[in-house]
């Protein structure tokens, strides 16, 4: 298999590098707003560490909303399924950043995948503890589950977001205003605001999605990282929720639980066989990965990988 699939992501790169469609990147932030639309890059990893990579797979990105995966399974291993009370599992079919549904629901998102739900993880993981203490306790998680020290935090890219970010300021005070936002709205949107600008490549952040492949355990280090009944609700929650108003098509079309970012990132789970990262900036009209949705509609294909 390892042969075979090395063939494929070298055939794919190939392909998608010749690609004149590309998306548009997400220009909103302004430290995104310049990235080359030509870059490309996936990194598959085996259980066994075998890593498979194409392109440009070890040049860092911002992972922007792929860290709300990692950001619930802090939430989930330090508060449980208390966090359910103030923030749903269900898609919303609205795009990643609407206020609709939270101010027809009352305050309380539909999941935590989109920005309103992330926020109110941000919040719970904030607590009572300082804000330079959170983010760093979810710096320290990122290493952990990567075992590997050069991950950072980019605060140009984070001050921009706060600088910017007007709609996630909205978003929380709506959220404060019904009452599921326990923390300052400031101090909450500054630790969501460096979740999302986590930086990463491919290789690495595929790493980190291993113990999502392996029912919570790393299965390089033997560590168990969260429960694995747990796992399986991660891994649901990506599938259904994960590309925002895109998910059913992503589903349709790809067959995995993934997770993606407007920084042109996907995160993508073959429960038991692979942990795969992809990234291309330029983004279709729901925000995600354009090249990366069809590198992986095209790997899924070739190596007959579906949850379905």
């Amino acid at each position: 298999m390892k042969r075979r699939l090395n063939a494929v992501l070298s055939d794919i790169e190939a392909e998608l590098r010749e690609s004149t469609e590309r998306g548009e990147v997400a220009g909103y932030i302004p430290p995104l707003a310049g990235i080359d639309p030509a870059k490309f890059g996936i990194a598959v990893v085996l259980p066994d560490d075998t890593t498979l990579l194409a392109g440009d797979a070890d040049e860092k990105f911002s992972v922007q909303s792929i860290s709300k995966v990692f950001a619930l399974t802090l939430a989930l291993g330090n508060r449980g399924d208390s966090i359910w009370q103030r923030v749903g599992r269900e898609p919303s079919g609205d795009p990643f950043n609407s206020s609709v549904l939270l101010e027809l629901e009352k305050g309380i998102p539909r999941n935590p995948f989109i920005n309103a739900g992330a926020i109110v993880v941000a919040d719970i993981l904030l607590g009572a503890y300082q804000p330079r203490e959170t983010i760093g306790e979810f710096l320290r998680f990122m290493r952990f589950v990567t075992a590997d020290d050069d991950i950072y935090i980019d605060h140009h890219v984070a001050q921009a977001e706060n600088d910017s970010g007007f709609n996630n300021a909205a978003l929380a005070n709506l959220l404060k205003a019904n009452g599921n936002l326990d923390g300052a709205p400031a101090h909450v949107l500054g630790v969501y605001h460096h979740y999302c600008a986590l930086a990463m490549s491919c290789r690495q952040l595929a790493r980190a999605g291993l113990f999502l492949t392996s029912s919570g355990r790393n299965p390089i280090t033997d560590t168990r990282i969260v429960a694995a009944q747990r796992v399986r609700r991660i891994n649901a929650l990506m599938m259904t929720c994960g590309h925002y108003d895109g998910s059913g098509d992503f589903a349709f079309r790809v067959g995995i639980p993934a997770k993606s970012g407007v920084g042109g990132g996907i995160l993508a789970i073959v429960p038991g066989i692979a942990s795969i990262a992809v990234w291309s900036p330029g983004l279709n009209r729901h925000g995600n990965s354009l090249l990366g949705t069809q590198a992986l509609e095209m790997l899924c294909q070739q190596m007959n990988w579906s949850v379905f």
